[in-house]
């Protein structure tokens, strides 16, 4: 099996990378210097995540061991929600290369349709009287040529979208000259995006999973901010268990391949050494029709989508919200 998928502009993906959201500056660089030593290739962070300098730490960490180059690493990032504006995206790109202290990224993502005002470039989600302050004037074909603006400056090779429903997708695909690369959406075993899925397919938009493993780890986020959440228990699911015991491996690593198997791109998060290596080792393994049937019957569909905006009061009454 291919570790990469092949781009719609000729450039190649690697098929894991490190998800770097709700990792604390201070951990991160860790983290993303373990990564690269363990060999991943791929690094996701965003402007809105508040620690793209511990992961330019990290990678700049890796570089200095000389085991990796920088044209060997594959390093995503995304457009704020407050830079939503195409007279925006040059200086929020620039803000992001700054502190990964790159002179480029491999793909800028923009990493949602819905834009919010700025009230500064620290505040990334601007709240007042308890809801979010949203820019109803969002001009996506505006901002996507922004986008593409930023490939011709060299400041990024590939760009593409986070969080968009096939509809605005298509948009983008219509209106374009340099098409989307990549959807990032959340996908699971519980929410396998199998409509959006295939709408990319037709216009060769490549998918990445963010929340691949259910990101158990936000619990504690949303209920420091006085939400209550069921979250997805994938990691106990009875059917995954078995395809893992029967392979001799760990649900995680059971979970990551089902979708790598299937050239979803995934992007598990963690800080501790050991489980970013135990969820980058999906290559020694391949899951058998079988299980690939066992493990894609337990989709529920929409049901199964646990990410929305309930953090952010209001976020839905956006006219570009996809949720």
């Amino acid at each position: 099996m291919s570790t990469s998928v092949k781009l719609n502009n000729g450039l190649k993906m690697p098929l894991v990378g490190l998800g770097c959201w709700m990792a604390p500056k201070e951990e991160v660089a860790a983290a993303v210097e373990a990564a690269i030593l363990a060999g991943y290739r791929h690094i996701d962070t965003a402007y809105n995540y508040l620690n793209e300098e511990g992961v330019g730490d990290g990678i700049k960490a890796a570089l200095k061991t000389g085991k990796v180059k920088r044209d060997q690493l594959f390093v995503v990032t995304k457009l704020p929600g407050i830079g939503m504006q195409p007279g925006k995206v040059e200086k929020y790109l620039r803000k992001s290369l700054n502190k990964l202290g790159l002179d480029y990224v491999d793909l800028y993502l923009i990493h949602s349709p819905s834009g919010m005002l700025e009230r500064s470039d620290t505040d990334v989600f601007p709240i007042e009287n308890g809801k979010i302050l949203l820019d109803h004037s969002t001009d996506l074909i505006a901002i996507w040529k922004g986008m593409e603006n930023m490939v011709k400056l060299g400041l990024t090779k590939s760009i593409g979208v986070s969080n968009f429903s096939a509809k605005q997708v298509l948009k983008m695909v219509s209106c374009s000259q340099i098409a989307p690369a990549v959807n990032q959406v959340e996908c699971h075993v519980y929410f396998q995006q199998r409509s959006l899925r295939e709408a990319c397919k037709k216009h060769n938009v490549a998918i990445t999973a963010y929340a691949p493993l259910g990101s158990p780890g936000r619990k504690q986020l949303y209920e420091s901010r006085g939400i209550k959440v069921e979250l997805p228990d994938l990691l106990n699911n009875p059917v995954v268990r078995l395809v893992a015991e029967k392979h001799k491996r760990t649900p995680a690593q059971v979970l990551l391949r089902f979708l790598a198997q299937q050239d979803i791109i995934v992007i598990p998060k963690s800080t501790k050494a050991s489980r970013i290596r135990e969820n980058g080792d999906i290559f020694s393994f391949q899951l058998d029709k079988v299980d690939m049937a066992a493990v894609s019957s337990l989709d529920q569909g929409d049901a199964g989508r646990s990410l929305t905006m309930d953090m952010f009061p209001g976020a839905n009454q956006h006219p570009e919200s996809p949720f």
